[in-house]
Order: C-alpha cells, then structure tokens, then sequence
C-alpha cells in the first residue's frame, strides 16, 4: 500500500473530511461554544507560543488555519508582526478580513505605533498558496491534528519558511490506540480528537519535513478548561430550553453532553492532553 499510515480510524474522503471541519469551525455553534478564541489556553497561550517562536516587529509569520483571525489580529497588534493567515473557510476568511479592518490592521493601511499589518486568504494548508521561505515562522494553533495528509502538511510549513525560520504548533495529544469508539467517528475528528497524536509522533512527522525539534511543553490543564467550558456551556443551554445558535437543526443536547463526558475523562486519565512543539529549519538546505 502506498500513502501516509494511518494511526487512528478515520472518514474516507479527506475532501469531505476538510469541508466538516472548515463548515463547523466557521459556524455561529461553535463560536457560542467556544467564543472567539477557538483553541485550548486561548489569547495566553497564544501569546506564549509568540515570545517562544521569538517573533518581533517586521517579521513575516503565517498563521494557517486562521479562523476568524483573533490570533493573526493578536500578533499583529501586540508583537509587530506582519502576519498572513489561511484558513480553508470562506466565510472564516471574510469575518477575519472585516474584523482586521475594524481593528485598524488591514494590509495597505500605514502602521501606527508599532503595530503590524494582516491579510487573509483562503487556502488549505495541505498545498499552502505562497512560494518557498516567504515566512520567518509559521503557526498552527489545534488545527494541526485535523489534517488529514499531516506529513504533507508538515512538508508545506517547512516548505515556506525561510532558513532559520520556525514553526510553532499547539494541539491535542493522544495515547496511541486509546480512543474510545464514540471519539472516532466525524464529530471527533470535528472536536480535534479523532486523528490526535502522541507529542512524539508531532514532532516525529516535523522532523521527516527536515525540521528540527528545539521545545516541547505540555498544556493539559488547557484542554481540560475547554473541555469544562463546553459542558458548561451545553448545561446552561439545556436547563434554558434553548437551541445552540447557529444550527439549523435542534441538536441533540444529551448525545453533544455524552460525547463531551467522553472527552473529560479522556482528559482525566491521560488518554488525551495539550501540547506545545517549535521546530526550525536548518539554515542551510540539507
């Protein structure tokens, strides 16, 4: 057989598979449920991968898998960046393109006091629309796990790094083989789940890209946090009576809370967790 080995099991069609992912990642559901920040550890951990990728005022960063943008915005805003990010969902881009021209941080206004510039783009991060080292460092915040050719994606964020640049991922890790059944099917590969990977095989996959890892930490508590916020969310909405937003059906309330305990004691019992990595690209080609 030829392709990439699969750890865990997972849809067929890999189109429809991204399409799942992009549709619900862009949705007003989700939004409700997780706010605008949809990632484990939020703005801080952003900020942290920030300062651990060394990223300063001029450098060109790729944000991919850019979401409504409240990374690449913060990056810009707060280290002087000039970032661009790519994000598979149409509407994710537009709402990320408006929100930068109403932070005063849209491509062709002139900076104000050392802020950086953004622009968005759609784009899939398994065939990255932008030519060789056109970046200084790459970020993928809780997308990573989602791809569904993760070594071709890996090849394509070293790809687009210049030498010398870095890649700073965060996303779900899992026990090998731990994944319990009712997390294998669309809705945990939708939640980050369903083709997590140990920490090891993260930077395993950079490494055959020709990067170097040069840090790893684990984030767990994170991951519980969100795990927790989401519960809590889903309670409120049952005890209300209320619909989730954005839905165009009723969601099932009592199967979305069952899926949710499932993760929680994923998260328990260490099966699943958090995890920062950053690796580099030698400086000169090998």
């Amino acid at each position: 057989m030829s392709g990439p080995q699969r750890e865990n099991p997972q849809p067929d069609d890999p189109q429809t598979l991204k399409a799942c992912c992009a549709s619900a990642y862009q949705s007003d559901a989700v939004t409700a449920l997780l706010g605008t920040s949809l990632h484990p550890g939020g703005p801080a951990l952003t900020r942290h991968l920030a300062r651990t990728l060394e990223l300063a005022p001029g450098m060109r960063v790729l944000d991919v898998a850019s979401g409504t943008g409240s990374t690449a915005l913060l990056l810009a805003a707060e280290f002087g960046c000039e970032v661009v990010g790519v994000d598979l969902g149409e509407q994710s881009v537009a709402r990320a393109r408006a929100a930068a021209e109403q932070a005063g941080l849209a491509m062709g206004v002139p900076p104000v006091g050392g802020r950086g510039r953004v622009t968005f783009r759609t784009g899939d991060a398994e065939q990255l629309p932008f030519p060789d080292g056109s970046f200084d460092a790459v970020m993928c915040e809780c997308a990573f796990c989602t791809f569904p050719d993760k070594p071709t994606a890996a090849l394509e964020f070293a790809r687009v790094l210049r030498p010398g640049g870095r890649v700073g991922i965060t996303d779900v890790t899992l026990a090998p083989s731990n994944l319990p059944p009712e997390l294998a099917e669309l809705a945990g590969w939708v939640a980050c789940l369903a083709d997590a990977r140990p920490l090891e095989r993260y930077a395993a996959l950079l490494t055959a890209a020709g990067l170097h890892t040069v840090r790893t930490e684990r984030h767990d508590d994170a991951l519980r946090r969100m795990v927790e916020q989401i519960d809590a969310r889903l309670r409120a909405l049952r005890i209300a009576g209320a619909a989730v937003p954005g839905f165009a059906e009723p969601v099932d309330l009592d199967r979305a809370l069952a899926l949710t305990a499932h993760a929680a004691r994923a998260v328990d019992d260490g099966t699943a967790g958090y995890a920062l990595l950053v690796a580099q690209k030698p400086q000169a080609a090998q």
